[in-house]
């Protein structure tokens, strides 16, 4: 019966994973009791092959409603195959209307997922793996309340 369960799930999940052709890469990291560390700084390696495409690097964010603030603020490296920085950026995330303190993403509850384009319409020169290494840069460690983080590439719609 267990097998079966197993069998199941991952077919599931496979299903799941086909239904984003755009997809190229998405993973998240789950921060160790909803606290990210400022020395936490989770680097995501990703691989492209096609260098006539453009793609959009989107942050994936979940937090809970008690976080205290309504944006985020992280800073993203972008390092090629052979170790060269691509890209240095600081970002604010609004994962709450300033105004009303609605949250903003999806979700249900005290939990919610944000999805926010980071980079968008970028070239890779060279096909390869690449790497991108998000860090906080609030002016609290750890902060609290947020869950996990991660990014997503996707070839870009705007081509």
């Amino acid at each position: 019966m267990h097998k079966i369960l197993v069998l199941w799930a991952v077919s599931l999940l496979l299903l799941l994973s086909s239904c984003d052709p755009a997809r190229v890469y998405e993973q998240n990291v789950t921060l160790p009791d909803g606290n990210w560390q400022i020395d936490n700084a989770p680097v995501f390696e990703f691989e492209i092959q096609d260098t006539t495409k453009a793609y959009d690097v989107y942050f994936n964010v979940r937090y809970n409603l008690e976080y205290d603030y309504y944006n985020l603020y992280l800073r993203h490296q972008l390092v090629g195959s052979d170790s060269t920085e691509l890209s240095s950026k600081l970002h604010e995330i609004l994962l709450m209307d300033a105004k009303t303190g609605k949250p903003i993403g999806k979700g249900s509850s005290d939990t919610f997922d944000l999805q926010a384009l980071a980079l968008d319409n970028i070239k890779f020169g060279k096909a390869g793996k690449y790497s991108l290494k998000l860090t906080q840069y609030m002016r609290r460690d750890p902060l609290p309340h947020i869950m996990a983080v991660g990014i997503r590439v996707a070839e870009s719609k705007a081509e």
